[in-house]
């Protein structure tokens, strides 16, 4: 999943991928994504956050917990453990989230470098 900020300044979405290529050993493998920091954090479970918008460029690995985010013109979408958000949103009127099963949101932030190309492609 991918958020970013449009020309409206309102938060948007679309579901995508981290395009693959051939790698070592018969595996399928990005290239290298030039990172500056990575941390985890856990909110428990029930947990929500009001608008905001990402501090960073980066990638919000999520470990456990379903959680629903919501874009101020009403779009939704839902993230499960194994997703991956591309957060891009670091500007204008943001986001809001609120876990939405039993378990707490373990996740993996991984803050981009400046100039990070991230292979996002858009599904058809």
């Amino acid at each position: 999943m991918r958020i970013w900020t449009g020309e409206d300044q309102n938060s948007h979405f679309e579901e995508g991928w981290i395009e693959l290529a051939p790698g070592a050993h018969g595996d399928q493998a990005s290239g290298k994504v030039g990172t500056s920091t990575a941390s985890f954090q856990e909110t428990k479970a029930g947990g929500t956050l009001a608008w905001h918008t990402a501090p960073v460029r980066q990638l919000v690995i999520t470990l456990s917990g379903t959680l629903e985010f919501m874009t101020r013109s009403g779009q939704h979408f839902v993230l499960t453990p194994g997703d991956i958000l591309l957060a891009e949103d670091t500007a204008g009127g943001g986001h809001t989230w609120k876990l939405v099963d039993d378990q707490p949101w373990r996740r993996l932030y991984v803050v981009l470098a400046k100039d990070a190309v991230v292979p996002f492609k858009r599904a058809q």
